[in-house]
């Protein structure tokens, strides 16, 4: 099994129920485990459109036999059942989901960037990532 680490936020309806809902979707994934789940922390929105509320934001660390590839599906599937609506970029959202690391792998596609690209410019993906990692 790969050790993966996975980032997740909310900032729109019940960010909590939204957050505890998507872990354990992606716990009952097939093939994967969730072996460490950061404290949920508070945090100002970066990008997008003005106006939008705190996030919450924590991170995930799993074990899966699953590819990258399905990986992605299957978090942008939990997304969808969550209620997440792509709109534009940075906008206001139910629930987001992304691969933070794939054990050490290295993916540049335009569908999938592994290491996720941001996350030394962001606190609120550093601050939960280092406390499970």
């Amino acid at each position: 099994m790969v050790t993966c680490y996975l980032g997740i936020g909310s900032n729109l309806g019940d960010r909590q129920k939204s957050i505890r809902l998507a872990i354990k979707k992606i716990n009952a994934l097939k093939d994967t485990k969730i072996i460490k789940v950061s404290k949920i922390i508070e945090t100002e929105p970066i990008g997008g459109p003005g106006g939008q509320g705190k996030f919450l934001n924590a991170a995930l660390k799993i074990k899966t036999d699953t590819s990258p590839f399905m990986l992605l599906k299957s978090l942008k599937s939990i997304e969808k059942e969550l209620g997440r609506v792509k709109t534009v970029r940075y906008c206001p959202r139910v629930i987001d989901l992304d691969i933070l690391f794939y054990g050490n792998r290295v993916i540049n596609r335009k569908d999938l960037k592994v290491p996720h690209p941001k996350i030394f410019e962001r606190e609120f993906v550093i601050k939960p990532l280092l406390e499970i990692i």
